[in-house]
């Protein structure tokens, strides 16, 4: 039994093992898979077709639509009322009703349709013995002449669909460079826990051949036992520091893979090395390019133009409204005994249909409001301050845009020249630390000098990989700000 329960766990063992992936991942990739399983990405996306689907449904309404309709045999017997001067009567109903008609409707960018019907339609009276058949056929055409000078429904509704899509699309955009630098983010976060963890891991080793040395001076009697016990506590700090560095990595692998939106029982491999690209800012040319692209400019001029439009309603819902219809109808009668057959009651109805004097008319409807005590008036006034509430908005958006590309390119700019400059102190403090660590091994310096030296040493490589860091980061957040990759010169797809 305790075999089979072995064989078991095991197998299990083995299939989550084989589910486990490793992924070696540099920055590129690493912002590729997280595009792929964002949830924010795969939901903005929805998001998106959304809007595509609104935009191709208001594109719909411009064309022809044709509906089909039937009523298959309906059969009703029942008791009506019928009230006159002499009194209230009942009557007996019993009737079979069938019908079908075809509508064929053509809507026009004027907000007005034409339109063409056609139907059939047969009634059997039972206790009147009769059938009657109708035959009839409408063209008409209606046109609300306010649209002209008003508000035009149609183009509206298509005109707020393309606003919608388009604001979609800045969205799913926007959120890819969010998502580029919060990938960035934990990547160099990453990176550097990693890196620090390697310091740790150097500072250990060369904590250890010190302690080595030391030990080796005191027992010669070389050193004070002061000294040599010094190098003691410094080595178990080392030893701390690079458990400690340990556990942060782990932390830090973890949030790595949840932006990723990949298994925590993943593995990774990064593929880095601390390079970076000279690059050097114009913060005129950055400010033009973020008050070209920024969706936040675009989506206060995309709000402005829909209050236009809700201005334009309302005060059109305050003017004359005027509609003008025509038709013209032909219709075709027949009633026959009941049992006579509907082939029979059909060709009758088609010969009243081609005998009987055509139907038309033609009308102009007009409503004028007269009195709403202003009420329109204050809605209209309302709507002005809205509209006039979102074009301060964006002048507000345009200024704080220009300040904080400009603090962003200022900020750049000095973390490259001090990234060039730690590059330097590190090629010194490791020149440095060698001559040291020679000196002390000839018993020229004590261990406290050795200390300060290995201090210093582990001070410029954090520096370094610090601003190594914020250097690539503000790259990062400032394609995010211009919707342009001055890496690679070219704006964002």
């Amino acid at each position: 039994m305790s075999n089979k329960l072995s064989i078991i766990l095991l197998c299990l063992v083995m299939g989550f093992a084989v589910e486990a992936e490793t992924y070696h991942l540099d920055l590129e990739k690493s912002i590729e898979l997280a595009k792929s399983k964002s949830y924010s990405m795969m939901r903005l996306e929805q998001d998106l077709k959304i809007a595509e689907y609104n935009l191709k449904a208001a594109t719909s309404r411009f064309k022809t639509h044709i509906d089909l309709n039937f009523v298959t045999p309906q059969y009703t017997e029942t008791v009506r009322q019928y009230e006159d001067s002499t009194g209230i009567s009942f009557y007996p109903i019993k009737q079979m009703n069938y019908q079908g008609n075809i509508s064929v409707n053509q809507p026009l960018p004027t907000d007005g349709y034409f339109y063409a019907r056609s139907g059939l339609s047969n009634y059997d009276d039972y206790f009147r013995d009769l059938r009657s058949t109708n035959l009839n056929t409408r063209l008409g055409f209606v046109q609300p002449l306010h649209a002209f000078y008003g508000y035009n429904t149609i183009r509206s509704s298509f005109k707020q669909a393309e606003l919608a899509y388009e604001r979609s699309q800045k969205q799913l955009k926007r959120e890819e460079l969010n998502l580029i630098y919060n990938v960035s983010n934990a990547f160099y976060n990453l990176l550097s826990v990693q890196k620090s963890t390697e310091f740790a891991s150097m500072d250990l080793e060369r904590q250890t051949e010190a302690q080595t040395i030391s030990k080796n001076k005191y027992e010669a009697g070389l050193i004070r036992e002061v000294d040599a016990l010094q190098m003691e506590v410094d080595l178990a700090e080392a030893q701390n520091n690079y458990e400690l560095a340990l556990v942060n990595q782990g932390a830090a692998m973890n949030v790595f893979k949840e932006i990723l939106g990949i298994e925590l029982s993943d593995s990774v491999v990064l593929m880095s090395e601390l390079k970076y690209d000279v690059v050097i800012v114009d913060s005129d040319q950055a400010v033009q390019l973020a008050l070209e692209n920024r969706l936040e400019i675009r989506e206060q001029e995309i709000q402005i133009e829909l209050n236009k439009l809700n201005l334009k309603q309302q005060r059109a819902a305050g003017m004359i409204r005027a509609d003008l219809t025509a038709y013209y109808e032909k219709v075709g009668v027949s009633e026959q005994h009941v049992k006579t057959a509907f082939t029979e009651s059909l060709k009758g109805s088609g010969k009243d249909f081609v005998n009987r004097p055509q139907n038309f008319g033609v009308g102009l409807s007009i409503s004028i409001p007269l009195l709403d005590w202003g009420e329109n008036r204050a809605l209209v006034n309302a709507a002005k301050s809205r509209l006039k509430q979102n074009e301060l908005q964006k002048t507000e958006v345009q200024r704080s845009i220009e300040r904080e590309v400009r603090n962003l390119v200022a900020d750049l700019n000095s973390s490259l020249k001090r990234l060039q400059l730690l590059e330097k102190n590190v090629v010194v403090a490791e020149k440095s630390f060698e001559i040291t660590r020679q000196r002390y091994s000839d018993g020229d310096i004590d261990s406290q000098a050795l200390a300060l030296e290995r201090n210093r040493l582990n001070n410029a490589y954090n520096s370094h990989l610090r601003s190594y860091i914020s250097y690539q980061l503000m790259l990062a957040e400032l394609m995010r700000k211009t919707f342009f990759d001055f890496q690679r010169n070219k704006l964002v797809e």
